[in-house]
């Protein structure tokens, strides 16, 4: 199993060597997450592929390579299309799992 990651990080520090050789934006060719934040009460969100949990307190989303949580009180989703969404509410942490 260890070899398998050892492989796939090298196959995407590869591909992230390329991307900044030819000045292409990561979060479009990779599929990378892209959380942009206005302080503490509002989050927009790039890229992700499903909403795990929802909750007044937390907001749990999947990534293509990562999952996101948002924590906080009074979190709501406002909008969302396949592609992105927004959060707004009392954001306290950001975790990347």
């Amino acid at each position: 199993m260890k070899k398998n990651i050892d492989r796939s990080q090298k196959k995407e520090s590869k591909k992230e060597a390329l991307l900044d050789s030819l000045k292409l934006p990561k979060d479009i060719c990779m599929g990378a997450l892209k959380v942009t934040m206005t302080g503490n009460r509002e989050a927009w969100i790039e890229n992700y592929r499903g909403i795990l949990e929802y909750t007044e307190n937390q907001i749990l989303l999947q990534g293509k390579t990562c999952q996101v949580s948002f924590e906080g009180n009074g979190l709501s989703i406002d909008y969302y299309t396949t592609e992105d969404m927004k959060i707004s509410g009392c954001i306290g942490c950001v975790r990347y799992i």
